[in-house]
């Protein structure tokens, strides 16, 4: 039976997700999400990397399939099996110059998180990046966001890493895989309109439908948005406006800093808070000295930050949820202790307050609304007007992992940027480390090494403050070297010289 003709197609993808691929469509926006893992030891074969992944693939069948749209736009795009799926177009091979030092490697990154992923293929790659200094490779892999939502949380990365030094014995050649027929587009509207006759929540998209049955659609609509009622405080009340926050072209730079989790553990504690709390005063405490070193006034400034919270299941349920969050940066405090206390009174504030909106709704009501609403609906986070940035941080395993017998040692994670959100702060944990990856439009901000310098010093700012000890492994960046000691505020108006790139409650 064809792909598409199934009544409530699984493979069809949702109102939001169709929302966003127009959204790429008509801005600089790259809407994938992207990561930067470096291991220890010598590179792997392109081919042993080939094979190890094509071993996986039957596990993760999306990466194998394509997005097909339905003629004349009366129905979203489907999934369906790409004939022509050559894992080679997707696992390519690079190697940095001579030293290949990290910076070369945050360099290549940018460049490659610059590049839209082609949409007629299925929307992932993966780099193979040979020679980093210290008998390292890296794994740079780009994974589109329609796809990793499919999978439910599922990709790639999660079925590809052993928790052993030892790589698995192979059970045997992997089985063969064919793709399934490729609907005609005859088949893909067929299909569409079909689900529309016989589904209500499809039938409950169109404009038409909305007109015949405006009281019942209402009323649920209602209920809907009784559920992101948090979201209304946000009404006429756009974020301030910041350097930071201007029309974002197609090219990217890239860079991190790498912390320690005990540390962070140790500031929540002597403060009190949670470490996403210290993730983001210290950010908060970087953008300030970063504006106020560019001559750039702060005082009263409040940046707004999207702020996703991964919160535990409940009984009876297996998956966690994504809490979203709206939280104040106060870059203009320059008191550290004052800013925490400013940080986690307002996190604390917010939850308490409803304001922590369960992501998982507003896919919900993406799935039932009519166009027009499910535009302004998604556009809460992919547009810029109520946030000047997105401050991700996503708890990791704590175990190491392993790749055909290499030690992960690092990753840094990427979360695609907004229209007009020229800077967004990624922070993952993984194996008592946290790494911190910013990506920054190319020209709005051509010094994102030196964000990343002034957080490296709040974050040392905040240990002074809570006497943490300063352990031996204190934390990188990405040219190699040590953070710096704390240093005192610098008087506004002076820059600091530029540089080279690079359990708890949430």
């Amino acid at each position: 039976m064809p792909q598409s003709l199934n009544v409530t197609n699984p493979d069809r993808l949702s109102l939001l997700d169709t929302e966003l691929l127009e959204l790429e469509d008509k801005s600089h926006l790259h809407a994938h999400v992207a990561s930067v893992l470096i291991f220890a030891g010598p590179a792997p074969t392109l081919d042993e990397l080939t094979e190890e992944i094509v071993s996986h693939l039957d596990e993760v069948p999306r990466y194998r399939q394509k997005l097909a749209e339905v003629p004349y736009r009366q129905g979203r795009p489907v999934w369906i099996d790409d004939p022509f799926f050559n894992p080679g177009y997707h696992i390519r091979h690079a190697a940095l110059p001579r030293p290949g030092d990290e910076p070369a490697l945050a360099r290549l990154a940018g460049r490659l998180f610059s590049q839209r992923l082609d949409r007629t293929k299925p929307l992932w790659e993966m780099w193979l990046v040979e020679g980093v200094q210290g008998d390292r490779f890296a794994l740079i892999g780009k994974t589109h966001h329609v796809l990793v939502d499919g999978i439910a949380d599922l990709d790639l990365t999660t079925v590809l890493f052993d928790r052993e030094s030892a790589a698995a014995a192979p059970t045997g050649p992997p089985p063969i895989w064919s793709a399934r027929p490729a609907p005609s587009r005859a088949e893909l509207l067929a299909g569409a309109l079909l689900e529309r006759a016989s589904d209500p929540g499809e039938a409950a998209t169109g404009v038409q439908e909305l007109l015949r049955r405006p009281r019942a659609l209402a009323d649920e609509l209602r209920h809907r948005l009784a559920a992101i009622g948090p979201l209304s405080w946000l009404a006429g009340d756009p974020a301030p406006r910041t350097p930071l926050n201007v029309a974002i072209g197609p090219h990217r730079r890239y860079t991190w800093i790498d912390g320690d989790l005990e540390r962070f553990r140790q500031i929540k504690t002597a403060l009190g808070g949670s470490v996403n709390d210290v993730v983001l005063t210290a950010v908060a405490g970087a953008l300030g000295r970063y504006l106020r070193g560019a001559g750039h006034e702060t005082e009263g400034l409040v940046l707004r930050a999207i702020v996703p919270v991964w919160a535990p299941a409940d009984v009876g349920r297996s998956r966690s949820r994504v809490e979203t969050v709206w939280a104040p940066l106060p870059v203009g405090i320059v008191d550290p202790r004052e800013r925490f206390a400013e940080v986690s009174q307002a996190m604390d504030g917010l939850k308490e307050s409803g304001r922590a909106v369960d992501a998982r709704i507003l896919t919900e009501l993406a799935g039932f609304a009519p166009s027009t609403i499910i535009s302004e609906a998604a556009r809460v986070q992919a547009r810029s007007r109520f946030a000047n940035l997105t401050v991700t941080n996503v708890p990791g395993p704590q175990g190491a992992l392993f790749l055909l017998g290499r030690r992960l040692e690092a990753i840094y994670p990427v979360f695609p940027l907004a229209d007009h959100q020229a800077l967004g702060v990624a922070v993952m944990s993984y194996c008592g480390r946290l790494g911190f990856g910013l990506l920054a439009d190319y020209d709005a901000v051509p010094d994102v090494e030196a964000i990343a310098v002034e957080l490296e010093a709040a974050i040392d700012e905040l240990s002074a403050l809570a006497g943490s000890a300063r352990r031996p492994g204190r934390g990188r960046r990405a040219d190699g070297r040590a953070a710096p000691a704390a240093a005192p505020p610098r008087p506004r108006g002076a820059r600091r010289p530029r540089t080279a790139a690079g359990g708890d409650r949430v």
